[in-house]
């Protein structure tokens, strides 16, 4: 992927992109998801991890919800990271991460994952830039161990949105009965913060690149969807599962 910089990359759906025809094409392969996923739970023979990440309001749970929703819950888990508790800052960063990867058969998403530590806590000067890189590298030899000793396959999303857009949706929080709920004043706050986001996100994107980031334009939740959508698909879709014969 090389130099990543985000600032150099779309928010918003290229225009050759149709907003009902790629809505469409969403839906067909959220059900052929649902198939997938099956014969993956069935095979149990690979794992996926879906990491995703983006600012405040960069729609991680509208995309967990619209696009895995349709699959059987019995084969999928989602597990959304927190500020860490006391027992989890006893133990090394990556702890609480790898207690929760997949194990064979399943499709893990985080909300927010490890890479948090690498992210908010340098924004906010928790982490100097020599733990952060310590951390880089421990990230990378995790997500290998990941793969090559669990077969486990990482998909990696950044939801890519502007900071015009992301303010009209923290002020949807305030204004929209069906979003208040959602509402966290410190959101504002962190907003202000953006440009440094940015600095850490693309470090973290650039040296925290195999398995690869996918930088999801995500102004347009509809392309957003498609994006994600796809590439799990093609992922399912490339590992040649089967459905196990009858045990003898």
């Amino acid at each position: 992927m090389g130099n990543i910089k985000l600032n150099k990359i779309s928010t918003r759906a290229p225009k050759e992109f149709d907003k009902t025809a790629t809505k469409e094409k969403t839906s067909r392969i959220i059900q052929e998801l649902d198939d997938l996923q099956n014969l993956l739970y069935a095979e149990s023979k690979h794992s996926i991890l879906i990491v995703i990440q983006g600012m405040d309001a960069s729609g991680k749970d509208g995309v967990i919800r619209n696009v895995m929703g349709n699959m059987n819950p019995q084969g999928v888990n989602v597990h959304s990271f927190k500020a860490p508790t006391a027992e989890e800052l006893s133990h090394d960063f990556l702890w609480r991460i790898h207690k929760n990867t997949p194990q064979k058969g399943m499709i893990q998403i985080f909300n927010r994952s490890h890479y948090e530590d690498i992210l908010i806590t340098r924004v906010h000067k928790w982490c100097d830039d020599i733990t952060a890189k310590r951390r880089m590298n421990a990230i990378n030899e995790f997500e290998k161990l990941l793969i090559e000793h669990n077969n486990t396959h990482i998909l990696k999303f950044y939801l890519h949105i502007s900071p015009e857009e992301q303010q009209e949706r923290l002020h949807e929080r305030i204004n929209d009965p069906a979003k208040m709920w959602k509402y966290n004043e410190s959101d504002f706050e962190e907003a202000k913060l953006w440009d440094i986001y940015m600095e850490m996100y693309e470090d973290a994107i650039n040296n925290c690149n195999e398995p690869e980031w996918t930088i999801v334009s995500a102004d347009q939740n509809w392309y957003k969807e498609y994006i994600i959508a796809s590439k799990l698909y093609d992922l399912l879709n490339s590992l040649g599962m089967k459905f196990p014969g009858l045990k003898k």
